[in-house]
């Protein structure tokens, strides 16, 4: 069969695949402005000496048949058997964007089925589906996506983290070996967000080639990025599995979760756009497509000690502030006292609320607010009714003792009486209450997950899709957080099924600006939850102003972590200028471009959005700590329309004042926040605007309208 190419393209990427006889990706890279099928021939490879004498493709499976001796893309048996296989492609299907290619090994009894898609975003989408077409079982070690990246791609950035600090971005140089990621915590996890970012060297927010891979999975994952001894380099991403978790019978399919791949030549912020801009056309719907509303969550405020009169109470003050969601959060349900008892007791507590819910509801919604409230569905506390009626009900391996975290335990939803149960009670929850929100917690982490047995965390992971799924269907009004300890569940697997993120339980405005910003990578602000918590920060005890705490919070989904109700006059004040501010803006932060700009070093941070026809741009600009020079350079402000005039002004800022000697802060102010004036958008994409000194920990907020 001869040798034949398919273009997918997009405005911004093209991706040039050979299909026969096996599918390999020869480009992945900007779109070409002319190409023809024949110009792959400058790529074929030498041989050189020391090696085998024919070429080892890189191809979609990774098969180490072909010659090629890093990581292999499948791995399996059959009892031993069949444990190399080699796919020839023996049907190709190509719709507009989306190429379908069907490929087989008749010796080991194996097809395999690869889906790609090319967006026109520039995100390009693949997964691949493994059958078993021989008797026995195939056994299943791996099963990845491979996809090849440009030879200049020198250095991989990746995010790090752990409860309270999450989305920590590093880097290390890809010159030799491997570079690998993985989450055995049965979640995709604080501790390793699974995706890799590929680019040359030193690019940044608006500079170099990168090359963006996210799973979409929220489970157990793997990834990694590997240069070849001969200076080729791929990214490979999987699903995790544990020793025997995954077999495949006569007839059966394994699919991998989809791979989003984002390739840009214009640094970190043309391959957030694109990811952005493919979220919000295919992925992110919110019922009646409404503005997202502020928040007001009450943990911070209440924690376990409810009272309906002063919850009421709380609402009342919260309404006043601008809020327009109120959410109960844990310890409304029998027995919730404290986190060591009740979970999976899914029953209202009378002795809190002796008149039910409902007279807490209907005063939310008396007060021009939607209700939501929190729940756990996943876990199981030893310390309940639940658990006492059925320990067996527990994921777990048998004859081994159980870890508990948070004095917790996991509930298997693998059994069918556990998964009903569970559908059920929430069921009872959401069909017979008027609820608009659930904030849907996952504190801890699989140990040993077991389901007769055997490994489960797969499974488990694919119960909980059910679940939601099933919810969804039924309350197809409701809206879904995702929160898991903060943000210990947060992909693209778990952002089909919801709409809002909660990246952690840290609101300490100078821990958020760094979580926030590794978030926007991927995400884009409608979907990530940043709420003004206390004055003292929970988490870390620190004291932040409210200009800071507002600020940090604007350019994401707004809300309130606290008791409005104990707040003095002062912060009450804060909260509601700021929960005005972000309703004045939030239609251009949530459907605009954003952008990151680069900094001379971390101690500023520059975030920014520009409206989708150009006229409106909002900019925050954040002192983290002592900068190491005496002045900023000038503010290049990016997005904007070249030859328009834009008014700047200067939005919201702490008390910026003129000092004499010894102050920190200036003895002049810069021109611009000094009188109006309109400069050009060529001017202030390329020579920029003078910056005011800021003190550490505070933060202003630039507006620019076109005129």
């Amino acid at each position: 069969m001869e040798t034949t190419c398919v273009r997918l393209q997009s405005a911004t990427v093209d991706v040039i695949i050979k299909t026969h006889p096996f599918a390999e990706i020869l480009y992945w890279g900007a779109h070409l402005s002319d190409f023809s099928p024949q110009d792959v021939a400058t790529l074929e490879r030498p041989v050189a000496n020391g090696k085998l004498d024919v070429d080892a493709p890189v191809t979609l499976m990774a098969e180490p048949g072909h010659g090629l001796f890093g990581s292999p893309g499948i791995e399996g048996h059959r009892s031993g058997l069949d444990g190399s296989p080699v796919f020839t492609t023996v049907h190709c299907e190509q719709h507009d964007g989306s190429l379908t290619l069907l490929s087989e090994d008749t010796r080991a009894g194996l097809r395999l089925q690869s889906e790609i898609s090319l967006d026109a975003s520039g995100v390009l989408k693949i997964r691949h589906g493994l059958t078993n077409v021989r008797a026995g079982a195939w056994q299943v070690d791996r099963l990845a996506v491979t996809l090849p990246v440009a030879e200049r791609a020198q250095e991989v950035m990746a995010f790090h983290g752990r409860w309270t600090r999450e989305f920590q971005p590093h880097r290390v140089a890809l010159t030799h070996d491997s570079f690998v990621l993985e989450s055995r915590r049965g979640r995709s996890s604080h501790e390793h967000f699974p995706a890799l970012i590929a680019g040359s060297t030193g690019f940044s927010e608006m500079q170099g080639d990168v090359w963006g891979a996210h799973l979409g999975w929220s489970g157990n994952h793997r990834m990694r990025c590997e240069v070849k001894t001969d200076g080729r380099r791929y990214m490979q991403a999987e699903a995790l599995y544990l020793p025997g978790e995954m077999a495949l019978g006569e007839g059966e399919t394994l699919w991998t979760p989809w791979l989003y791949a984002s390739h840009s030549a214009n640094g970190l912020n043309g391959m957030s756009q694109q990811y952005h801009r493919f979220l919000r056309e295919l992925v992110i719907r919110f019922p009646e497509n409404k503005p997202r509303p502020v928040h007001l969550n009450t943990w911070e405020g209440i924690y376990f000690n409810h009272s309906p009169a002063y919850i009421m109470q709380m609402a009342e003050d919260a309404a006043a502030l601008g809020v327009e969601r109120f959410i109960i959060d844990d310890g409304w349900f029998k027995g919730r006292n404290d986190d060591r008892a009740a979970l999976g007791d899914w029953y209202l507590d009378t002795q809190k609320y002796p008149d039910g819910l409902k007279p807490v509801i209907d005063h939310v919604k008396n007060q021009g607010m939607e209700f939501g409230i929190w729940v756990e569905p996943e876990m199981i506390n030893p310390n309940s009714d639940l658990y006492r009626a059925h320990p067996e009900w527990v994921l777990a391996l048998p004859d081994y003792p159980q870890a508990t975290g948070r004095h917790q335990l996991v509930l298997n939803l693998n059994i069918p009486a556990a998964f009903d149960y569970l559908l059920e009670r929430m069921s009872w929850l959401l069909g017979e209450h008027d609820i608009d929100y659930v904030k849907w917690d996952m504190n801890r982490e699989l140990v040993q997950p077991g389901h007769n047995g055997k490994a489960a965390a797969d499974a488990q992971t694919r119960q909980y899709y059910r679940l939601l799924d099933t919810l969804r269907t039924r309350f197809p009004d409701v809206e879904f957080e995702s929160c898991a300890s903060g943000g210990g569940r947060i992909d693209y697997g778990v952002l089909t099924r919801c709409h809002r993120f909660w990246p952690s339980d840290n609101n300490d405005a100078l821990e958020r600006n760094a979580i926030q910003r590794g978030m926007s990578y991927f995400f884009p602000p409608e979907v990530m939850g940043a709420h003004i918590g206390n004055r003292h920060c929970h988490a870390t005890f620190r004291q932040h102003s409210i200009a800071f705490r507002g600020l940090t919070a604007l350019f994401g989904h707004m809300g309130l972590e606290l008791d409005p109700t104990n707040a003095d006059a002062g912060e009450r004040e804060g909260y509601r200028h700021y929960a005005a501010l972000y309703k004045k803006w939030r239609e251009v932060i949530h459907s605009g471009t954003q952008w990151r700009v680069d900094m001379p070093d971390a101690t500023t941070q520059v975030q920014g959005v520009v409206s989708q026809d150009k006229r409106q741009a909002l900019f925050s600009v954040s002192q983290l700590a002592m900068p190491d020079y005496s002045l900023m350079p000038p503010l290049r402000v990016p997005g904007l329309e070249a030859s328009a005039r834009y008014r700047i002004t200067l939005l919201d800022h702490p008390n910026i004042q003129l000092t004499g000697e010894g102050g920190h802060t200036m003895r002049k102010l810069p021109a611009w926040m000094t009188g109006t004036q309109t400069v050009s958008g060529a001017w202030l994409m390329q020579a920029g605007m003078s910056l005011p000194v800021l003190d550490p920990e505070s933060a202003i907020l630039i507006g620019f309208e076109r005129v």
